[in-house]
């Protein structure tokens, strides 16, 4: 497979063995260095030409084509979401027989929590009707809109707080990573908490209120 951060390819990488960890913590046979990103995440296992992809009861699930799942053979063009990290799934046009090396490309959206200046528009700026968004009212980038197209954003600043907010079924979702996050003015834990309209998260001087435009 091709792992890639902002689409440049930084190394290649073969699904030659029966199972391949993917998580944050360097012992994995892919290493994502997320925050949102569960020291074991998930697991590729190749069997009988098939590639099945199954999370590890992450905290912040696994999805293919922005459905949440627990296991499922990966089919081609398929696209995994783990925390900030994109898996394009490449299959070969024949089915491989068991053992033989199986390709994909990785895109990492980004391999380390998101500063808020990376990322938000303008607010006003033209997004989609219903898209969520965590608007800025205090601190860095104050007046501005983040909008919450990913699985998973991660917002704050490391060394003082981190907190993730991630897309569900349901609705989205918040829980604390590192540091003091308030949500409402009550600490944030690392459980997830539905999040509602007009919410407020606190990290620091950042204050952050989750809206729809």
């Amino acid at each position: 497979m091709s792992i890639s951060i902002d689409g440049v390819v930084i190394r290649e990488v073969t699904l030659a063995k029966d199972r391949t960890t993917l998580g944050r913590r360097a012992y994995n046979d892919i290493v994502v260095d997320n925050l949102a990103v569960s020291g074991e995440h998930a697991v590729l296992t190749l069997r009988g030409g098939d590639v099945q992809i199954e999370d590890l009861n992450s905290t912040n699930g696994t999805y293919v084509n922005a459905v949440a799942v627990q296991k499922r053979t990966l089919k081609d063009n398929d696209v995994i979401e783990v925390g900030g990290c994109r898996i394009h799934y490449r299959a070969r046009s024949v089915a491989p027989a068991a053992g033989t090396p199986v390709q994909v490309v990785v895109g990492t959206e980004s391999s380390a929590p998101i500063p808020l200046s990376a990322a938000p528009t303008e607010s006003g700026a033209l997004v989609e009707l219903g898209v969520p968004v965590l608007r800025v009212l205090a601190g860095e980038n104050a007046g501005h809109d983040l909008p919450l197209q990913k699985v998973v954003t991660t917002v704050g600043k490391p060394g003082v707080a981190v907190a993730v907010v991630t897309r569900r079924r349901q609705g989205y979702v918040a829980a604390s990573v590192m540091g003091a996050v308030l949500l409402n003015g009550e600490p944030l834990g690392v459980e997830a908490v539905a999040l509602h309209e007009r919410d407020l998260l606190e990290l620091g001087t950042l204050r952050l209120q989750f809206a729809r435009v």
